[in-house]
């Protein structure tokens, strides 16, 4: 290892013990023949002293990356910063190495428009502590997650990355396949078929930290074209099941890791879809009493909601879900090109201040109700072609069975009270859908279009 410790374990424990940090430099303030320079790290910061014809000094610039080899030293009483958890003591240098110089850089991180911010990620990352922060909670949240529902029995299962496009939600991004000539792969919405599939695997208890692409227009809630959902599936459960066991994981998982934030009610209240719009105009209410407080968190439950849009389209009809959310067993009869927008579903969204933060459903287990919603929503054959797959495993002994997907970038938005999503993501795209660090969307080499078998009709390539 380059260092001993990390800057966040040195304390006045360590006075007198000699010690190897590394990380950049902060800041450097030149007084007589010394320089008192800032050294941070991930875990905290340091005051170092150097002295002027040590080795290196007179190189070091703003962000350069260093080691600092030199003793633990209590700071007089009258010295001691009480900001930083280091600041009773700091560090006499008896050796500097320059890993790399720093240029001045390129933006003022006080000052930046957020583009400039976005292009510079990496930068801003290592200068913005809140940004810094909420990286952190995000890892811890993630980890918690994994290890609640490591302890109630789900296993932990990746689904394909490439897929098959099919007709539903949102635009797909879609892969061309060079071996197999006009043929494309697409990248996953969400993994809601696999997961089914799972099910009828008899895998019993499934989650996934997942990946989920979708070609939709950015919004401040909503990151354009990828987000990470925590996606869980239960077989042998009623919604209640569902409901409860994701309340307890968050309610634990917000006790643990924020516990500066209240929980407004417990357990969580439950409205109906029609209450909801009835008292609301909304079906994401902000329950809080006070908007204002961001530490206020007032989760609710939207359940009953309709089974499809009140609207039809072209002339069929939408779900106001997807097309594997059950219906109510006592709204089967409506299930007719008459009457299929009396029918309750068994849909719940789970609502955070005002936003919905996730959703899911008890799914269809029985054909012949899937075969009829397909019919409904105006699947052809052709369409119901690109689902043979489902169709023919539900052949084969489907269990009840349900689940949810909060999504976990909206989730820590909410909680943590950033204005929108890309203060929660390490490397996000902006308003535009563009990833400014490396610059993508871009252009590929011809040669690149040819294997995939793919020729543009473009009046102008840019």
């Amino acid at each position: 290892m380059l260092r001993t410790h990390t800057i966040g374990e040195v304390n006045e424990k360590l006075a007198d013990k000699h010690v190897v940090l590394a990380g950049w430099v902060e800041s450097i303030r030149a007084f007589k023949d010394k320089y008192f320079v800032l050294l941070k790290d991930r875990y905290g910061k340091i005051q170092v002293i150097v002295s002027s014809g040590l080795k290196g000094a007179k190189e070091i610039t703003t962000e350069s990356c260093i080691s600092v080899s030199g003793k633990v030293k209590k700071r007089p009483k009258e010295q001691e910063n009480k900001e930083m958890t280091s600041g009773k003591v700091e560090i006499e240098a008896e050796k500097v190495e320059i890993f790399s110089i720093a240029q001045k850089l390129p933006f003022d991180p006080k000052t930046a428009s957020e583009d400039i911010r976005l292009q510079y990620r990496y930068l801003d990352i290592r200068l913005n502590e809140k940004l810094r922060k909420n990286l952190e909670i995000r890892h811890k949240v993630i980890a918690f997650i994994r290890d609640y529902l490591d302890k109630k029995g789900f296993l932990e299962i990746q689904t394909p990355l490439l897929t098959k496009s099919s007709p539903e939600g949102a635009r797909d991004f879609i892969v061309p396949s060079r071996i197999h000539a006009g043929k494309f792969y697409a990248l996953p919405q969400s993994p809601q078929q696999y997961k089914q599939l799972l099910m009828i695997a008899g895998t019993d208890r499934y989650f996934q930290i997942a990946p989920c692409m979708r070609d939709e227009d950015p919004r401040a809630d909503r990151s354009p074209g990828e987000f990470y959902q925590l996606d869980i599936e239960m077989s042998f459960v009623k919604q209640k099941d569902i409901l409860d066991i994701t309340e307890d994981l968050f309610i634990q998982m917000v006790k643990k890791i924020l516990p500066d934030k209240k929980i407004t009610s417990i357990p969580f209240p439950i409205l109906t879809y029609e209450e909801a719009m009835k008292r609301y105009k909304t079906d994401k209410p902000d329950l809080r009493k006070n908007k204002n407080d961001k530490n206020e968190l007032a989760f609710c439950w939207i359940v009953d909601f309709p089974l499809f849009e009140e609207e039809k389209e072209k002339g069929h009809y939408a779900p106001k879900h997807h097309m594997f959310t059950s219906p109510k067993e006592h709204d089967l009869k409506f299930l007719n090109s008459k009457d299929a927008h009396k029918a309750k579903s068994y849909q719940h969204d789970l609502v955070l201040n005002g936003f919905e933060v996730g959703g899911g459903s008890v799914r269809i287990h029985d054909p012949e109700i899937q075969s009829k919603i397909f019919d409904l929503i105006g699947f052809d054959e052709k369409h119901k072609k690109y689902f043979s797959h489902m169709l023919t495993a539900f052949k084969y002994g489907v269990p009840p069975h349900g689940g949810i997907a909060p999504g976990i970038d909206r989730l820590l938005m909410v909680l943590l009270g950033e204005p929108n999503l890309r203060e929660v993501i390490a490397f996000p795209k902006n308003k535009e859908g563009r990833d400014l660090v490396v610059g993508a969307p871009d252009i590929v080499f011809d040669e690149q279009l040819k294997e995939a078998h793919i020729k543009l009709d473009l009046k102008e390539k840019k």
